[in-house]
C-alpha cells in the first residue's frame, strides 16, 4: 500500500475523505440572503457538480495506469486516489440536495438530462484524453477560486447569508477543492506539460463552465417566473446592500473567479499551490470539526 493510504479508505495520499453530517430537508427555496437571484445562482452551479465530478475522475483515472508503472509516482498516485474518494463524496451529497429542489417542484431534471447529453455524450466523447484532462485541470483551477470565494466572502449575499444546511455543504466542498486542487495539475505535468496543451482545456474549461453555469442559472430563475433582468435587478441591490452594511459591494463574479484565475493560469510558470489557501482551508475545516459536520482528522 502506498505511503499515505488507509485500508479503510478514508485516509489517502494525505487527502482525507469525509462524509459530512448535513440534511437538507429544511433548506428553503430561495435559501441564500432570502435572494431568488442569489439563490439560483449558487443552484446554477451545484446542478454542474455531480457529473462534472464524474468527468473530473474519469479524465484522471484514464491516466493511473500510467502513473502506477513508475514507481517515482507512487505519491501523486496515492493523492490521485484520494482525489476520486473526495469528488465521489461531493457528488453523491449534492445528488442528496437535488431531491429537496425536486421536492421544491423544480423541473431538474429536464436541464440535467440536457447538459449531461451535451457535455458528456458529445464534447467528452469528440475530445481525446489529454484534452478531457487539460480541460480538468482548469476547470479544478476555477473551482478552488470559487472555494476560497466562497470561504472568504462577507457580502450580503455571501455564505454568511446562507441557510445552516447548504453554508455546511459549501464549506465542506470548498475545503476538499482546496485540499486536492492541485492533483489533476500534477497529473498533467507528468503526462504531457505541453503550455498550448494547458492553454486549450483552459479555453475549453472556460467556454463550457461559462455556458452550463448560466443555462442551469436560467431555468431555474425561469421555474420561478423571474426573467434575466429580474436577476440583475436583484443582483444590484445585494450589492447595495453589501456596500451599506459593509462599506463596498464586492467585484462581480465574472471578476473575481473567472478573469483572475484566467490571469493566474496563463502564467507559463503557474502552479495551482502558488496560491496558499490553506489558512482558509483550515479555519472552515476546524469550524465543521467543532459543529460536528465532520470527523476531526484523527477519528477519521
Amino acid at each position: 500500500m502506498a505511503k499515505g493510504s488507509r485500508s479503510n479508505g478514508r485516509l489517502t495520499g494525505g487527502l482525507h475523505v469525509r462524509t459530512p453530517r448535513v440534511g437538507f430537508d429544511e433548506v428553503p427555496r430561495h435559501w441564500l440572503a432570502g435572494s431568488a437571484a442569489a439563490t439560483h445562482l449558487a443552484n446554477g452551479v451545484n446542478l454542474l457538480f455531480p457529473a462534472g465530478e464524474r468527468f473530473f475522475v474519469r479524465s484522471v483515472r484514464h491516466y493511473l495506469p500510467y502513473l502506477e508503472r513508475d514507481p517515482a509516482n507512487a505519491g501523486l498516485a496515492a493523492r490521485v486516489r484520494g482525489f476520486f474518494g473526495q469528488e465521489g463524496r461531493h457528488a453523491q451529497a449534492h445528488e442528496r440536495f437535488f431531491e429537496t429542489l425536486r421536492a421544491q417542484g423544480y423541473p431538474i431534471d429536464g436541464f440535467l438530462a440536457r447538459y449531461e447529453r451535451v457535455a458528456y455524450g458529445l464534447i467528452e466523447k469528440a475530445s481525446p484524453p489529454a484534452l478531457r484532462l487539460a480541460t480538468t485541470v482548469a476547470l479544478e483551477h476555477f473551482t478552488a477560486i470559487l472555494a476560497e470565494d466562497a470561504l472568504s466572502d462577507d457580502s450580503a449575499a455571501g455564505l454568511a447569508a446562507a441557510h445552516p444546511a447548504m453554508r455546511a455543504l459549501l464549506e465542506w466542498h470548498a475545503v476538499e477543492e482546496i485540499e486536492h486542487k492541485s492533483v489533476a495539475f500534477d497529473v498533467l505535468t507528468v503526462v504531457n506539460p505541453s503550455y498550448l496543451l494547458r492553454l486549450a482545456g483552459l479555453a475549453m474549461a472556460t467556454a463550457t463552465l461559462g455556458a452550463f453555469w448560466v443555462a442551469g442559472t436560467r431555468a431555474l430563475l425561469r421555474h420561478d417566473g423571474l426573467s434575466w433582468r429580474d436577476f440583475v435587478a436583484d443582483m444590484d441591490r445585494l450589492q447595495e446592500a453589501s456596500e451599506a452594511t459593509k462599506g463596498k459591494a464586492p467585484e462581480p463574479l465574472l471578476q473575481r473567479v473567472f478573469l483572475r484565475g484566467i490571469r493566474a493560469y496563463l502564467r507559463p510558470g503557474f502552479h495551482p499551490d502558488d496560491l496558499d489557501q490553506r489558512e482558509l482551508a483550515a479555519a472552515a475545516l476546524a469550524r465543521l470539526e467543532a459543529a460536528g459536520i465532520v470527523p476531526p482528522a484523527e477519528a477519521a
